[in-house]
């Protein structure tokens, strides 16, 4: 087996004195070497005080802070496994969640602080820490660092050793807990520096939340493995991020958001004169992005480089190479160096270029199996193959598009309608800030598309306007029969629309 070594440690030895992090809302910074040591003595009060052994599980529910990667590398030199919380989940959820990794240690920030004393109550959580400061049943979280001495010698752990158990979102069905192993968080900073060139000297802003494999994963946990920076910001704001990204004496190089995020910053109006001086990769995934906003982008000088992954994946599996941003526009790119993919149509064949089907993929990068769930284990590979439940094709050039979630395509007529295609058509309005297109039962069709859509503030737009522009681009099946208007779309932590819960409040 192929061991895993610490990288924070390697680069206090190599670059001691290059700041690893940086964190915007407590205005910290630490070294690689004042990083290395904050870890080890984390450790060591892991071990020392709370009882933590390798394999034992290490919970975190809190906004955005450095902190995180402390937590997350001290369970590295251990052999310990860290578990990052959804916050926006809700009681229940919660207590489901911690009960199935049963952590003995659960660390709160100050917003979460009487929540999580309610979580740990309820599910027998033996140890809370508040990183905020200790308060009634939380200890410190500095002073357990600085009351212990550094550890004196790491667990040896392999690639094989788990390090992340991520929760997905529990949208369907109970959660599931993907293992996410130290050789799949390897593999991705390996499958990343490809695409985006990434370096010692890059600078990271992290934006999207670290409890998400696209927050931790991409490019934050990269950027240490390659001894850069990470700059975290503790929620995302598309002002100051707009500002943040065209700041030359910050000097952020790489950033990741989902489509919402590039759209929201697009509307702030410093966007019509921004430029990017120091930007070599805007990664753009999570769900699929209309061409609108990759061209209003690309009109700024900064393409936007798509790329596909999970968090199964630890996420990445595809992605676009600069060059191929503009020509491949709407692609989510070639299939990552370390990285198998195959589309399969519904008899388990590989589809035909330009057929959609599902995208399968496994590799190095991809989970071994869900925590404890050995019926979704079953159910989910094929092969080897990780079915991921996304509709894709294939060019002839073997370049890769996203259609759309393979659950949230919906059949009306008899044929097959993928709602990020018609959403694409309907964000051309100028007047659309958001859509979403979902399946409504119907007696004569099955089913027929309903929009969902919010203005832009100061605009006006009907019903027949937004189906009269379908009408013009869409063959007729594809036109939704029917808008309505919101104030706001639900979102969930990393910006992906909720459609489930437009579900519940628009049909059933």
């Amino acid at each position: 087996m192929t061991r895993s070594f610490d990288w924070i440690s390697h680069h206090a030895l190599t670059r001691p004195d290059k700041v690893a992090t940086i964190d915007l809302a407590t205005a910290r910074s630490f070294t690689y070497a004042e990083m290395d040591d904050r870890t080890s003595r984390l450790a060591s009060a892991f071990a020392e005080t709370f009882g933590v052994g390798q394999g034992d599980r290490i919970a975190v529910l809190a906004n955005n802070n450095s902190n995180f990667f402390e937590v997350e590398f001290a369970c590295w030199k251990l052999g310990a496994i860290f578990v990052p919380l959804n916050w926006r989940l809700v009681m229940p959820e919660l207590e489901f969640i911690v009960g199935d990794c049963t952590p003995r240690v659960m660390i709160v920030d100050n917003d979460f602080l009487d929540f999580g004393v309610a979580l740990a109550d309820s599910t027998g959580i033996a140890h809370l820490i508040n990183w905020d400061g200790g308060s009634g049943r939380a200890a410190d979280y500095e002073e357990a660092i600085v009351s212990t001495s550094p550890l004196m010698n790491s667990v040896e752990t392999t690639h094989d050793t788990p390090l992340t158990i991520m929760y997905t979102s529990g949208t369907t069905g109970r959660p599931k807990g993907a293992i996410i192993t130290h050789g799949m968080v390897f593999f991705n900073a390996v499958n990343c520096a490809e695409f985006f060139s990434l370096a010692a000297d890059m600078v990271n802003l992290a934006f999207l939340p670290l409890f998400h494999i696209a927050g931790l994963n991409t490019f934050a946990n990269p950027a240490y493995h390659y001894g850069g920076t990470n700059i975290v910001m503790r929620d995302f704001d598309p002002a100051a991020c707009l500002d943040l990204i065209s700041d030359a004496e910050r000097g952020i190089t790489h950033f990741l958001g989902v489509p919402t995020n590039y759209l929201f910053m697009s509307q702030v109006p410093a966007f019509a004169t921004a430029t990017f001086p120091t930007v070599k990769a805007a990664a753009l995934g999570g769900a699929p992005s209309p061409l609108s906003l990759l061209e209003a982008w690309g009109a700024r000088g900064l393409p936007l480089q798509q790329g596909y992954g999970m968090t199964e994946t630890a996420p990445l599996v595809t992605a676009l190479n600069p060059e191929d941003c503009m020509t491949k526009i709407g692609s989510a790119g070639l299939p990552a160096l370390h990285n198998q993919i195959r589309i399969v149509d519904e008899d388990g064949n590989d589809a035909a270029v330009g057929e959609v089907g599902e995208l399968w993929t496994r590799g190095p990068n991809v989970t071994p199996g869900y925590w404890e769930f050995p019926e979704a284990n079953a159910s989910s590979f094929e092969d080897g193959y990780l079915k991921t439940g996304d509709a894709a094709y294939k060019d002839a050039e073997g370049f890769i598009f996203i259609v759309d979630r393979w659950k949230d395509m919906y059949i009306s007529g008899g044929e097959n309608v993928y709602p990020a295609e018609v959403e694409t058509v309907i964000y051309q309005l100028p007047e659309i800030a958001e859509v979403a297109i979902i399946g409504k039962p119907d007696d004569k069709w099955g089913e027929v598309g309903m929009a969902i859509a919010v203005l832009k503030p100061d605009t006006t737009l009907d019903e027949q306007a937004i189906i009269k522009h379908c009408v013009k681009n869409l063959a007729k099946f594809k036109i939704p029969r029917s808008v309505v208007f919101v104030d706001e779309l639900p979102h969930n932590a990393t910006g992906k629309v909720l459609k489930r819960e437009l579900r519940i409040n628009h049909i059933d």
